[in-house]
């Protein structure tokens, strides 16, 4: 990978979180500055083990609050923190556009403001909405059909940071597929992890659905090379577009995956449990990521390999099924835990 601008300090927002913890350490490692942004939701309660930030500078502060001072000396910004899925978008609307929309929107004119030249969105393909699975769904021309709150605050946020681009400041979305794999501070609240701790932890993988869903999914260390391709491809490439973020044959059913599942915890068991109908069922193209961000963005990780690191990990830190199924590893479930803790207000802001 070869760096083509003079991005040399990065603020990543969220950075201790699932992705966060472990896009910065790699950020690290590349020879970035590193400072983090985060409310600090999931601390020590979500995390499997101790890890390294690699964060030069932390500031913990909600999203909704920023200002340009907080961005002073940055050169670009790879903003991670949101509600971060459906159910979680769900669990009150309002906060969702709150956070997920015009506090990005906050943070972006607050990092141009102070002169970073580049903004990274993590986006979503659920913006895509239920879709027809016979075509492979393209980042321009295929129908945008947000239904959850989720997605619909995703959509609106990137339509409007594409209005931004200027000769001084970029922006750039990247649409990940669900992501698995290892991280200190775990999610289970999305598919292939669930499914694998669930494997690993009770000798049964459950599927909810019928498994017919199609389902695009991801490695976080290949989300994480995606981010920082935002960062080095040269401006032409990336200013104002957008990439969905997956390898080739990169869509699965929702059976393949759990079939995965199984051959990371040999023996144990498939069962559906036919508990709701999953209308969630899309299948995403990934040529622009995979030909025009080449030498930039480059996944290493598969399935199999990725379900195999995560029996590594749940053995290292002897996960148990209410780890798994509790607020270690469920969003909603910790945040609707600090509320009834009293630790957090009806509008998720901390309590003083």
């Amino acid at each position: 990978m070869t760096t083509t601008n003079d991005i040399k300090t990065v603020l990543v927002t969220g950075n201790l979180g699932y992705i966060g913890t472990v896009l910065t350490p790699i950020l690290s490692d590349l020879g970035y500055t590193v400072h983090g942004l985060d409310t600090e939701f999931y601390d020590e309660t979500c995390q499997l083990y101790p890890f390294a930030s690699g964060v030069d500078k932390q500031v913990r502060k909600d999203v909704r609050d920023v200002e340009p001072a907080d961005f002073e000396g940055v050169d670009a910004v790879i903003h991670l923190a949101s509600l971060s899925n459906d159910p979680l978008g769900e669990f009150d609307p309002s906060i969702t556009e709150a956070i997920n929309y015009t506090a990005t929107m906050r943070v972006a004119d607050c990092a141009r403001t102070a002169g970073a030249s580049r903004f990274v969105y993590a986006s979503s393909q659920s913006m895509y909405g239920v879709s027809d699975t016979s075509v492979e769904l393209d980042e321009d021309d295929s129908e945008k059909n947000p239904v959850t709150a989720y997605a619909k605050t995703k959509w609106r946020a990137e339509c409007e940071l594409r209005d931004m681009v200027d000769d001084r400041f970029l922006t750039t979305f990247f649409r990940p597929s669900t992501v698995f794999g290892a991280s200190p501070r775990l999610r289970c609240d999305i598919v292939f992890n669930n499914l694998v701790a669930c494997a690993h932890t009770t000798n049964r993988v459950e599927i909810m659905s019928d498994g017919t869903p199609w389902r695009p999914v991801i490695h976080i260390r290949d989300v994480c090379s995606a981010f920082i391709s935002g960062l080095t491809a040269p401006r032409e490439t990336v200013a104002g577009r957008a990439f969905n973020v997956g390898i080739e044959n990169g869509n699965f059913t929702v059976r393949d995956l759990a079939e995965a599942a199984q051959r990371a915890v040999p023996g144990s068991d498939l069962v559906f449990t036919g508990e709701h109908v999953d209308s969630r069922t899309y299948r995403v193209g990934f040529n622009r990521i995979l030909t025009e961000l080449k030498g930039h963005f480059m996944p290493e990780w598969g399935l199999d390999r990725g379900g195999q690191e995560l029996v590594e990990l749940f053995k290292r830190v002897s996960l148990t099924e209410e780890d798994f199924r509790g607020e270690k590893c469920i969003r909603l479930m910790r945040l609707k835990n600090l509320i009834s803790q009293g630790q957090l207000d009806s509008n998720l802001r901390w309590k003083e």
